[in-house]
């Protein structure tokens, strides 16, 4: 049975998993969009998205918080001087998923996911 089990595996352990997540949230808030599959996109929207929220704060706890998950200074100055700002007047939906068809070899679902202007 299933019963009361969230979110997804990806068929990795804990630590690879968190690894991941991490990374591909660092990638896309250094680039504002990355390539990936549908199920590492919608993983990771969430956590993005919480983490501009986060942003938006501003304070100096909020930044501690925010550097648990990314371990890049640049990304996490990027993070809380320009993103924050663009988002002022948004609240929450700060990234976009746009379908990019199989992937060429195992026909894996691929997405865009990106944040929005």
């Amino acid at each position: 049975m299933r019963h009361r089990v969230a979110g997804k595996h990806l068929g990795r352990d804990s630590g690879h998993r968190k690894a991941l997540f991490r990374n591909l949230v660092t990638e896309l808030l250094r680039h504002e969009k990355i390539r990936t599959t549908e199920a590492k996109a919608k993983a990771i929207q969430a956590q993005a998205e919480r983490l501009i929220t986060l942003a938006k704060r501003g304070d100096l706890h909020a930044r501690r918080l925010a550097a648990r998950e990314i371990h890049d200074a640049a990304v996490l100055r990027k993070l809380f001087d320009d993103l924050a700002g663009r988002y002022e007047g948004r609240a929450g939906g700060y990234t976009r998923i746009y379908k990019l068809g199989p992937r060429k070899g195992d026909a894996a679902p691929m997405v865009q996911i990106a944040l929005l202007e």
